[in-house]
C-alpha cells in the first residue's frame, strides 16, 4: 500500500508540474514590438562602432568623386550644367541614434517621433559626407537631395540640420522632397530637364532611377541584376543595415503585420546551412 501512495503521489506531482507548465506557456507574453527591435541591435552597433562602416562610406564617395572629376574634365562649353543628386538620410545624414532610441522600448518608426527629430536637427553627417559635398561644390557641380522627407512639415529642419554640418546647396532650390508620392522618378526627371547628372548616390534602390518603387523583393532583386555594370559608376550605393524598402518587399502587406508576423517572415527568408 505504501508503494502505491507514493506513485499515486508521484503522479499527482507530475500532473501539476505538467498543469504548471502548460499554463505558464499558455499565459507567456505575446511577442512585442520591443521583441522585434532586439534584431536590430548588431546593426545599429556597426554602424555607429565599426571601422568597416566608415570604410564603405569613404569607398562610395571616393567613387561618386571620380566620376565627378571625369565629368567637370570633358564638360564643355555649351553643355547642360552638371550635378549630383543623392539622398539625404543614411546617404549623407546618420539617423541612427533615433533608430537605437527604439531598442529597449515597445516604440518604432511613426511620422510624429520622425518630425520631431528632424525638427532637433541632431542627425550626424555620415563620415566623409561633409567633405565630399563640399568637393563638388567646389568644383561648381549643383547638388540635389531627392529624399522623402516630407516637404511641407521637414524642410526647414532639414536645411537647419545640413548648414550646421556644412553641407552646401541647402535649400529650399535643392532639397526635393516628398510631396504627393515617395516614388522618386519624377523628381529625378525634373533635375535632368536642366542638368547633366554624373551619379546618383543613396542606401535605397528608390534613390536609383531604376523604377523599383512598390516592387516586389524578386523585381527588386531583378532590376538591380540587371543594371549590375552600373553601379560604382553612375550608381553609387550606401550602407544601410538599419531600415529600407527591402524589408517592406519581403511579403504583401508586410507593414500591417504584427511583430510576431514580421519576425516569422524575416526569419523564412533567412538561407540556412544544415548540418
Amino acid at each position: 500500500m505504501i508503494g502505491k501512495k507514493k506513485k499515486a503521489l508521484l503522479s499527482a506531482i507530475l500532473g501539476v508540474s505538467l498543469l504548471a507548465c502548460v499554463s505558464s506557456n499558455a499565459m507567456a507574453a505575446p511577442y512585442t514590438q520591443k521583441d522585434l527591435n532586439e534584431q536590430g541591435v548588431m546593426g545599429l552597433l556597426w554602424v555607429q562602432t565599426s571601422a568597416e562602416y566608415r570604410e564603405l562610406c569613404y569607398q562610395a564617395y571616393n567613387a561618386a568623386m571620380m566620376q565627378v572629376d571625369k565629368a567637370v574634365a570633358n564638360h564643355k562649353k555649351g553643355d547642360k550644367p552638371l550635378a549630383i543628386v543623392l539622398d539625404a538620410d543614411e546617404t549623407v545624414l546618420n539617423n541612427s541614434a533615433l533608430q537605437a532610441s527604439y531598442i529597449g522600448t515597445n516604440n518604432s518608426f511613426n511620422p510624429k517621433t520622425w518630425t520631431k527629430w528632424v525638427d532637433a536637427a541632431q542627425a550626424k553627417a555620415m563620415p566623409g559626407a561633409t567633405k565630399f559635398l563640399q568637393g563638388v561644390a567646389a568644383k561648381g557641380v549643383a547638388i540635389f537631395y531627392v529624399s522623402n522627407r516630407d516637404e511641407k512639415k521637414e524642410l526647414a529642419g532639414t536645411i537647419k540640420n545640413m548648414k550646421a554640418l556644412g553641407f552646401p546647396d541647402a535649400d529650399a532650390q535643392h532639397c526635393l522632397f516628398k510631396t504627393d508620392t515617395g516614388n522618386k522618378m519624377g523628381r529625378f526627371e525634373q533635375v535632368a530637364k536642366k542638368y547633366d547628372i554624373v551619379v546618383f548616390l543613396g542606401d535605397n534602390a528608390g534613390d536609383m532611377p531604376l523604377n523599383t518603387y512598390h516592387k516586389s523583393m524578386e523585381e527588386r532583386n531583378a532590376i538591380i541584376d540587371a543594371h549590375a555594370s552600373l553601379f560604382g559608376t553612375k550608381f553609387i550605393a550606401l550602407p544601410n543595415p538599419e531600415y529600407g524598402d527591402w524589408e517592406g518587399s519581403l511579403a504583401k502587406g508586410y507593414w500591417g503585420m504584427t511583430p510576431a508576423q514580421k519576425d516569422k517572415v524575416r526569419k523564412e527568408h533567412l538561407y540556412k546551412w544544415r548540418q
